[in-house]
């Protein structure tokens, strides 16, 4: 049995998870109630709650492949990637594991950089049960395109010369004015990047140095691309993102001349801003692998951001990640991510301005962005363009009906708020934990300032 819900319903969410709970204390050991409830909870997104649940099933039955492949995927979507590799590989061992299994391992090896296994073990769990196919999550590993990097067995070059196309190398238009309030941040990124280049004989001056990154890091949806393209802008540089989709290859050597070439395509566009976003599936921390290819792709890495073989000048790198803790600590060393900056959810003052931002190109009455904004903490910078469109939507089916377009009222945007729930508080969930437990050289201090621990 399986519950679905829709956006509408949420309070109906949490009381069916309360009646769920309720009915499993009368009940401890009724498995399918306690695998209804632990359903329940991941559906919901509270995933270490989860994989509780889906542990105290198996204390009841610990063969349940269903209940074991759920519990990888609770670990696997809290970043307990280490957890849900061991668990996966222990299932496949069996001969219940179903495809899913097969396709979550994959998955868990790309994190790892072992992009050849992951083809294997992805096409394994497609052939035992077709239902478990991801196009999306195919086409990241080159399965079934039509530029795909094996031939007839053989290496084709599409990936590397994929880098070399001015496609990828954006014009950056966005400004930090197009950027809802951080202030604080804004300035930051002006200190590190933006007045060298603006103001480099004051720099001369004092003799600063200059040079190195910036890792932005910080819930999902709270504007690190956004911030970074807008860093490009203010200085009238080049922009290249890059996803893992440029770099990984499945083919020993060829993800480490994929990433060199995007590092060429920058140099040969200076000035050029080069972002790495989920910088932690490239950079992680090479003492939790066990596979040699993504510790090559790591050296790789710190090879570029020092310049070893090439000049950077006129090159600013940025990345951002969800899970600075899996990155390797060798990137936080000077010149490379030497400045490392936290991305919360907007504050008071720019959940107003984004909504100012949101809201200027609709049809508005009598908007009052501070009361909206008041009403929305916590709110991702995603979160908020979730609420607005919500509210759109509710617009646009009364113009259906009515056959009059009416403008957006602050009563619209109060009443989708309702609908919408911030999205951060699981990545709080998890960050507090680092924040408290493993915080000995002060990375986390803004997380525990911003949660007020002390």
């Amino acid at each position: 049995m399986t519950l679905y819900w829709n956006r509408s319903v949420t309070m109906s969410k949490r009381e069916a998870i309360e009646q769920l709970k309720t009915a499993v204390r009368l009940s401890p050991e009724n498995v399918p109630l306690r695998v209804l409830l632990a359903d329940a909870l991941f559906e919901y997104g509270l995933f270490e709650d989860a994989e509780a649940e889906y542990e105290n099933v198996l204390v009841y039955e610990p063969n349940n492949a269903k209940a074991r492949l759920s519990l990888a995927r609770a670990c696997f979507q809290s970043g307990k990637y280490y957890k849900a590799l061991v668990l996966t590989e222990d299932l496949l061992k069996t001969e219940e594991a179903p495809g899913g299994a097969w396709t979550l391992h994959a998955r868990l090896l790309l994190n790892e950089g072992d992009v050849q296994k992951a083809v294997e073990q992805y096409k394994k769990g497609v052939a035992k049960d077709p239902a478990v196919a991801d196009p999306n999550f195919a086409e990241r590993l080159g399965i079934g395109m039509k530029n795909s990097p094996v031939v007839d067995g053989k290496l084709r070059h599409s990936t590397i010369e994929r880098t070399n196309d001015s496609s990828i190398v954006e014009t950056a238009r966005t400004k930090f004015a197009d950027v809802g309030g951080m202030e604080d941040i804004k300035e930051q990124i002006r200190m590190k990047i933006i007045y060298p280049y603006t103001h480099p004989e004051t720099f001369r001056v004092y003799d600063k140095k200059v040079g190195g990154g910036i890792l932005m890091y910080g819930p999902p949806g709270c504007g690190k691309t956004f911030l970074a393209r807008a860093t490009a802008g203010e200085i009238n540089a080049k922009f290249i993102s890059v996803g893992l989709h440029q770099v990984l290859d499945m083919w020993i050597g060829s993800s480490e001349r994929n990433l060199h070439e995007v590092f060429e395509a920058a140099r040969a566009s200076k000035p050029c801003l080069l972002f790495f976003d989920e910088v932690d599936a490239l950079a992680a921390s090479r003492s939790d692998m066990r596979q040699t290819g993504g510790r090559h792709i790591i050296n790789q890495f710190l090879s570029e951001l020092d310049g070893v073989d090439s000049d950077n000048d006129g090159v600013v790198i940025m990345a951002a990640t969800n899970a600075p803790w899996y990155l390797d600590a060798a990137f936080r060393r000077p010149g490379r991510f030497d400045r490392i900056i936290f991305v919360p959810p907007p504050d008071l003052e720019a959940r107003a301005s984004i909504f100012r931002l949101m809201l200027r190109s609709k049809p508005i009455e009598n908007i009052d962005f501070e009361l909206l904004a008041s009403k929305s903490d916590k709110f991702s910078g995603a979160d908020l363009m979730a609420l607005v469109d919500e509210a759109v939507e509710r617009k646009i089916a009364e113009a259906m009906k009515d056959g009059i377009p009416k403008p957006l009222t602050t009563k619209d945007l109060q009443n989708a708020a309702k609908n919408v729930k911030p999205s951060t508080a699981e990545w709080f969930h998890i960050a507090k934990n680092y924040a408290t437990y493993s915080n000995a050289d002060g990375i986390y201090d803004d997380i525990i300032n911003y949660l007020k621990l002390k």
